[in-house]
């Protein structure tokens, strides 16, 4: 069933074609069938919330297509970007084992495909499949990966330059190689970015232009481009 976003609804992960190597993919054919029994997929538009901070969990998310952000807010109404969610990605994971509130806000950034089961059913599955909960397993260990690596960039560092370096060469560790760049995709505005780094969007913006005339890195519209990512990762080492 084509959805309204562009992309095919598949609730069949057996025959999804966004079928990769996230949470749920690489299940036993056994596996494969229960899960599609207890999951509903729907096709969210960009900027469409999954959930929000301190909402008490429902169950579990996965994105099959598109990219979300997680997002924490202070009182004050600053936001702090966490990182951006990929298609095979599961969400609301330790809420939803742990039955606590949400510590994200979750939102898509383009038009999305998301697989949602309850929480009930996804602990019952869990139970049944000792693979499911290896991949619960190697899910946390990522998401306590990817929390360090923020603190690093963002206590550790001493300057935004610095910081948005880090961001990149981070970016773009899997990143195209063309005519000798690496570029990737990067959905995001002046003032996302410099919620990554806990700074203003003016700071980033003069980054940028001060990193394009140095020939280190350069923004065109969603396309991020490092000449040199040798020359980017002494920029960040000096």
């Amino acid at each position: 069933m084509r959805g309204p976003y562009g992309f095919e609804l598949s609730s069949n992960c057996k025959s999804c074609k966004f079928r990769a190597n996230g949470f749920f993919c690489q299940m036993s054919p056994a596996a494969l069938r229960d899960f599609d029994s207890i999951k509903s997929v729907s096709a969210f538009p960009e900027g469409a919330v999954l959930f929000l901070e301190k909402q008490d969990p429902r169950g579990i998310y996965v994105l099959c297509e598109g990219q979300a952000k997680l997002s924490i807010s202070s009182s004050e109404g600053k936001t702090l970007i966490l990182r951006i969610a990929h298609p095979g990605e599961i969400l609301g994971l330790m809420p939803a084992l742990m039955n606590m509130p949400h510590e994200v806000t979750v939102e898509t950034l383009r038009p999305s495909q998301v697989a949602f089961v309850p929480r009930e059913d996804f602990l019952r599955f869990v139970q049944k499949y000792p693979e499911a909960y290896q991949n619960v397993v190697h899910e946390l260990g990522a998401d306590y990966h990817t929390a360090c690596e923020q603190l690093r960039t963002l206590g550790l560092s001493a300057s935004a330059p610095e910081k948005l370096a880090k961001l990149f060469l981070g970016w773009s560790a899997g990143g195209k190689e063309t005519r000798g760049a690496t570029q990737v995709k990067v959905a995001l505005t002046h003032e996302e970015i410099a919620e990554f780094i806990g700074t203003t969007r003016e700071t980033v913006t003069r980054t940028l232009s001060d990193f394009r005339s140095r020939r280190l890195a350069a923004l065109d519209g969603s396309t991020l481009r490092i000449p040199n990512r040798a020359a980017l990762e002494d920029f960040v080492s000096l």
